[in-house]
């Protein structure tokens, strides 16, 4: 297969060419990547953040259900 000297340029254009290619997809992989990551991250923060507030709520809502009964007394 690489017995004619013609094929060491050739095939030397392609695997660098493709080289080329693999480290441009591995690049743009990792920063889709670490931006999934970030989203998931937010995301996760907005739950935590939601879950305290519904935590709050309930809280409340408890605070205001035990003064009631007083207040009809």
């Amino acid at each position: 297969m690489f017995d004619s000297p013609l094929m060491i340029p050739i095939v030397g254009t392609i695997a660098g060419t493709a080289m080329i290619v693999a480290i441009v997809f591995i690049v743009y992989w990792f920063k889709g990547r670490e931006r999934e990551l970030q989203a998931h991250q937010e995301l996760r923060i907005r739950e935590m953040e939601h879950q305290r507030r519904m935590k709050e709520l309930e809280l409340e809502i408890e605070r205001t259900r035990a003064t009631r009964p007083a207040d009809k007394v």
